[in-house]
């Protein structure tokens, strides 16, 4: 995928971010961005940083150093649920969904920053996007199957009308044909306006749909740039496509 015809500005930054796990160091310094309309990847290995990338922008991490802005405005100390209701949305890691709620319940939790009138739009917006949760609208989330509940919390995240994605391992533990669904899907997201921070283990899928990427090691950002020249960079080849 090319990057966007038009150059937009800059949506979201991390700037010389240090976030820790009480003693444990885990961002050393990163800068990211991402503007407006892309679809930008972090790759890398566990524990590379890039789930604790996702929670320091969403709020469930403060920076000890550094900044995150989202549209200009500083935002390392706002609380998460401020930042949903300002437009990031969050897909965390291992669905997360509610078990115990129907399907429409979830996706009306999503939405709790948003009035009824802006849910009944949005959820029949994100149930044209995932007809197969349309099917399922009155089960218990604990009842759909994996790819079902990974549908869930992306359309659950997709009810607080973001600006920003975060989606932190949609494809984890899928088959391959749920795989190319999801990714689909993404890519119809971000068609349809929605700008995308997509962390993936299937970093080959990752870099087909992303604009742009960067590679985390150990906490910091070791490379940047273009999916497609990514794709083509001998240590990402290696490293994360399984090319020798």
């Amino acid at each position: 995928m090319n990057g966007p015809a038009a150059v937009e500005p800059v949506l979201l930054a991390l700037r010389d971010v240090h976030s820790y796990y009480g003693h444990i160091h885990a961002l050393k310094g990163i800068d990211v961005e991402v503007r407006r309309g892309e679809i930008v990847t972090l790759i890398g290995s566990n524990g590379a940083g890039k789930t604790t990338t996702l929670k320091t922008i969403c709020g469930l991490i403060h920076p000890r150093r550094g900044s995150v802005e989202f549209e200009g405005r500083e935002i390392s100390r706002v609380e998460p649920h401020r930042l949903v209701r300002d437009g990031i949305g969050h897909a965390p890691e291992g669905r997360r969904i509610f078990s115990r709620l129907t399907v429409e319940e979830n996706l009306l939790m999503g939405g709790f920053t948003r009035s009824s009138a802006e849910n009944v739009e949005t959820l029949e917006r994100v149930l044209q996007l995932f007809p197969r949760l349309r099917e399922r609208i009155h089960q218990q989330g604990g009842t759909l199957s994996g790819g079902e509940q990974q549908m869930l919390a992306i359309a659950r995240a997709m009810m607080s009308r973001p600006s920003v994605l975060l989606l932190d391992e949609p494809s984890l533990g899928l088959a391959p044909i749920l795989v190319q669904q999801i990714v689909a899907i993404i890519k119809e997201i971000n068609e349809q306006g929605t700008t995308v921070l997509l962390v993936e283990q299937n970093a080959l899928q990752a870099l087909h749909i992303a604009h742009r990427g960067y590679v985390l090691q150990t906490g910091r950002v070791v490379l940047s740039g273009l999916a497609s020249d990514l794709r083509q960079n001998e240590l990402v080849r290696k490293a994360y496509l399984g090319e020798s």
